[in-house]
């Protein structure tokens, strides 16, 4: 089982330890492309319309200049970086040590600077989205694109893949259509239902977490039928199931405010 999750905008910058080494996180075959990004992102970011080409405010201006020396930034292990809301409910510092061996073993969180990463791999926090464009790169979707399918696919091999990225990441690379189920989280009131932004993260985070527990103790989703299972421990949970052509979706259902 691999569970692909998107990074958080917001990130918790470590107050010591060594700097990154790019080559020593997981899935080295990206380091080339990893370093393209990183230098671009330097260069984007030392520019005088940085905040414009990055698409951020003001405020976020001392994080773009911490993107110019990310090779010297402290790091630490990115779900200890990673913060907000889908992290939050995700709660990796409440995991026990097994349950830390399944999230290594299962979690791989695909960033628009790594590309993609394990939960134990040490990084810096940075600014940078999916949808931003880097001269010299383009569209980092694109850019991804070109090389995540060479590591996440035999990452995934013929196992389930559980997707709770949003549309952004999902675009960099998408697994194997009959063995992905994308994760949809709706709110139903009043027999109507809608997306709700919030929620949807919060969700997809307990079910992350739920199926991290669930796998330290052996029980890992091989079908999608297995996964609809999993999520009805917890939730309203309905199955499209995925076929050649498409991906199948998970969509749970919330009822509360």
């Amino acid at each position: 089982m691999l569970i692909l999750l998107p990074p958080s905008e917001t990130k918790t910058a470590p107050g010591a330890g060594a700097p990154v080494e790019p080559a020593v996180l997981s899935f080295p075959e990206l380091t080339a492309a990893r370093q393209q990004v990183l230098a671009e992102l330097a260069a984007t970011s030392a520019r005088d319309d940085a905040l414009e080409v990055l698409g951020v405010g003001e405020r976020l201006r001392g994080e773009v200049e911490r993107n110019t020396r990310l090779g010297a930034e402290p790091a630490a292990p990115a779900l200890s970086v990673y913060t907000g809301v889908l992290y939050d409910a995700l709660d990796p510092a409440g995991m026990t040590g097994a349950q830390r061996a399944a999230a290594a073993a299962s979690l791989v969180v695909v960033s628009a600077l790594w590309g993609a990463v394990r939960p134990d791999d040490r990084i810096p926090a940075y600014r940078l989205s999916m949808g931003a464009e880097l001269p010299g790169l383009g569209r980092l979707a694109g850019h991804w694109k070109r090389h995540l399918p060479a590591v996440l696919e035999p990452a995934a091999g013929d196992g389930l893949v559980v997707d709770c990225r949003s549309a952004a990441y999902a675009a960099a690379w998408r697994g194997p259509r009959e063995r992905t189920v994308g994760v949809k989280v709706v709110r139903e009131q009043h027999g109507r239902r809608q997306v709700v932004s919030h929620m949807a993260k919060h969700t997809r985070g307990l079910l992350a977490r739920h199926l991290v527990e669930r796998a330290a103790e052996g029980e890992r989703p091989e079908t999608p039928q297995e996964l609809l299972a999993a999520a009805q421990e917890r939730w309203h949970a309905e199955l499209t199931e995925p076929t050649s052509r498409s991906a199948g979706e998970l969509v749970v259902v919330r009822t509360e405010d």
